[in-house]
């Protein structure tokens, strides 16, 4: 089960900030992201660093640097961005405890769960930083 917290969640936010320059070519630094989401900078910086380490943002120091994305915003989903910062493929826990699902019958909510978190990564391996564009 993909668990979807903090760290992901601002994550998205400056991806999708850099999503909306894109198509400018525009380079942005780590504090014009965190002011256009009202976000620290120090935690901006620290998240671009490990989105730069996994390939989708490309950074630039000097005169006209900053960080863009390293591939087309349709090439993004926002999977591959939780994938960064959440562990992808944990076994769903069941919320009766240990001992129940995988002992016996299910718990009454498993199946439910089951499906509720199919549904929430085909969501997110399908919504991609292009919707964040500007045209």
């Amino acid at each position: 089960m993909i668990r979807y917290g903090k760290s992901t969640q601002n994550a998205i936010a400056a991806m999708s900030r850099l999503a909306e320059a894109y198509n400018d070519g525009a380079r942005l630094s780590s504090r014009d992201i965190a002011k256009a989401r009202e976000l620290s900078q120090a935690l901006i910086a620290k998240l671009l660093t490990q989105l730069s380490q996994a390939g989708m943002v490309s950074g630039a120091t000097g005169p006209g640097g900053g960080y863009s994305l390293a591939k087309p915003p349709a090439e993004i989903s926002l999977y591959d961005i939780a994938a960064v910062f959440e562990r992808v493929g944990d076994k769903l826990i069941c919320p009766f405890g240990p001992c129940w699902c995988g002992t016996d019958q299910p718990c009454p909510l498993h199946n439910k769960l089951i499906k509720l978190d199919a549904e929430f990564e085909k969501f997110l391996k399908n919504a991609t930083l292009d919707m964040f564009c500007m045209p």
